[in-house]
């Protein structure tokens, strides 16, 4: 499944022209005035997921700008969002565990929080055979990307109950589609078995009854009550600047407890600022309800905690033999705690 060390960092320096091309030619940023402590810097938030909420408000809100920040939401994949992270050139990303066999192959970065609770959906047609996991041996599967996290959720998901998820194992096929829209397309004309997707594209086809909810993220037993996605962090920068960490984390947090408390105004900002294709603003506060973004109370509370939610997915791919380094002592490794109080 995984590349070595040699052809990893090849790729990277390849892509290294590209990755700079792409983080410029696809961006929102607002005209500023004024001094950042910290100056300007790209972070990536234009997939249009929903539960990438706490980005778009904390860029909306200014509570980037508030920790110092002058940011510019940019559009970036897997590989270029690995790339930024290994040279410093993106300082945080928000991710799955997608990123787990890569930092084992020697990308440079640390989990250093949580960011919400499940977020994908596979769906299927609503007069389809397939009712479980066990149906799915055969079929073909959508993904936005190969390695991305809808591709890593329904991996661990196969292996665990049995199924192999590596494409040359000819068990399940993955097929890519970078526009959700089409991806849903195919699997309304049969091309597609099984639609893996971000929120809110799968919710809004189920609302109309045009798909099935085969898995959700946020109730499978395997996923429920855990953190899906975390925020990872440029090793390179929490070693040489600690501080601005710290710093984009407060304007995470400030973000996120923001929308635990004001659901219906988040998703007025999504819409209105184009950030998620999703038009129904009921189903989008359920849907935003539902990540259980932490609050400032949920943290002293310990609701969540993010180290043992590292080391519970280190586990699940150990187990399936995603990851070949002994899961206790790699999650200790990649996590990172962040002292968000010092200034």
């Amino acid at each position: 499944m995984k590349a070595s060390k040699k052809i990893l960092f090849a790729v990277c320096a390849l892509a290294a022209l590209f990755a700079a091309i792409s983080l410029s030619s696809c961006s929102k940023s607002k005209k500023s005035s004024g001094t950042f402590k910290y100056g300007k810097i790209n972070i990536p938030g234009l997939d249009g997921a929903l539960c990438g909420a706490p980005i778009y408000i904390a860029y909306e809100k200014g509570f980037f700008a508030e920790e110092g920040f002058d940011v510019k939401l940019i559009s970036a994949d897997t590989e270029t969002r690995k790339i930024g992270l290994n040279n410093g050139t993106i300082p945080i990303v928000n991710g799955d565990f997608q990123f787990f066999p890569s930092i084992e192959e020697g990308v440079h970065v640390k989990v250093v929080d949580g960011l919400h609770n499940g977020c994908i959906k596979f769906v299927v047609r609503p007069d389809s055979n397939i009712k479980s996991v066990k149906d799915l041996k055969g079929k073909k599967i959508g993904v936005d990307e190969i390695g991305g996290t809808p591709h890593q959720v329904a991996s661990l998901w196969l292996e665990q109950a049995g199924i192999s998820a590596l494409q040359k194992d000819g068990q399940v096929s993955f097929l890519p589609f970078a526009d959700g829209n089409l991806e849903l397309e195919a699997l309304y004309n049969g091309e597609l078995d099984v639609a893996a997707m971000w929120d809110p594209l799968g919710s809004v086809a189920e609302k109309a009854g045009k798909v099935r909810v085969l898995f959700d993220l946020s109730t499978d037993p395997a996923f429920k009550g855990k953190y899906c996605c975390f925020l990872y962090a440029s090793s390179k920068l929490v070693n040489e600047k600690p501080d601005e960490i710290a710093a984009l984390l407060r304007a995470y947090q400030k973000a996120q407890d923001w929308i635990s408390k004001n659901p219906q105004e988040t998703v007025e900002i999504i819409i209105s600022g184009k950030y998620s294709q999703i038009e129904d603003k009921d189903l989008a506060v359920k849907l935003i309800q539902s990540y259980e973004y932490p609050s400032f109370a949920d943290r002293s509370s310990n609701k969540q905690n993010v180290e043992s939610d590292v080391k519970y997915f280190a586990q699940a791919l150990y187990d399936i033999g995603y990851l070949k380094s002994e899961p206790t002592a790699f999650a200790k490794e990649i996590f990172a705690k962040v002292d968000v109080d010092k200034r």
